[in-house]
């Protein structure tokens, strides 16, 4: 009952549209509107408005973070916990309140990993500030924090059932990013800051 109210909770929590909401709240176009058509922090970036890509961002990953802190404060196992995170991260991927058409779940997942561990959220972090500074690719960042982030996990907790759900969620990102894959290999790809 723990493991299916953790993962309802955190999926309903994960649902909450950041972009579209804070959008709205700036008075800017709908992120699905321009761009990549992502409702995520990067695409609100590219409106030009970078309080609101900020907010967007500490809002996605806040979602992964407290489902966790949320679980854990009611009693949940290990095991609850873990499921609210991972849910709430699919929940930003595949919202019910979008029409199950969400972001790329970058923000969220690197909340999760803050629920888990901190140091695993500060050097997954750290690895997706160093790709994007050397590229300017914000997906190239994106997929080598998420091919990292299992073996992160397995190197710093040492647990399973985490590195299972980790490596879970991190598929299902980088999957997410399979066009920005092929642009990358076409080398039409936009980076940060480029020219529009």
């Amino acid at each position: 009952m723990n493991l299916l109210v953790s993962a309802t909770f955190g999926y309903l929590l994960g649902s909450v549209p950041f972009a579209v909401i804070i959008s709205r709240a700036f008075r800017l176009a709908d992120p699905r509107s321009f761009g990549s058509g992502n409702p995520g922090a990067t695409n609100v970036l590219r409106s030009g408005h970078k309080a609101a890509a900020l907010l967007t961002l500490i809002g996605d990953a806040a979602k992964g973070w407290l489902a966790m802190f949320i679980a854990a404060r009611v009693g949940a196992g290990e095991t609850a916990i873990a499921a609210a995170g991972l849910a709430a991260f699919l929940g930003h991927v595949f919202p019910f309140t979008l029409r199950f058409r969400g972001g790329k779940g970058v923000a969220t997942a690197l909340g999760v990993l803050l629920g888990f561990s901190g140091a695993l959220a500060a050097i997954t972090a750290g690895i997706w500030l160093a790709v994007l500074a050397i590229t300017r690719y914000s997906s190239l960042a994106a997929l080598a924090a998420a091919a990292t982030a299992p073996v992160l996990t397995w190197w710093l907790l040492g647990k399973t059932e985490i590195t299972v759900t980790v490596a879970l969620m991190c598929a299902v990102l980088i999957y997410r990013h399979k066009n920005n894959i092929r642009k990358l290999l076409a080398g039409s790809e936009s980076r940060i800051g480029g020219k529009k």
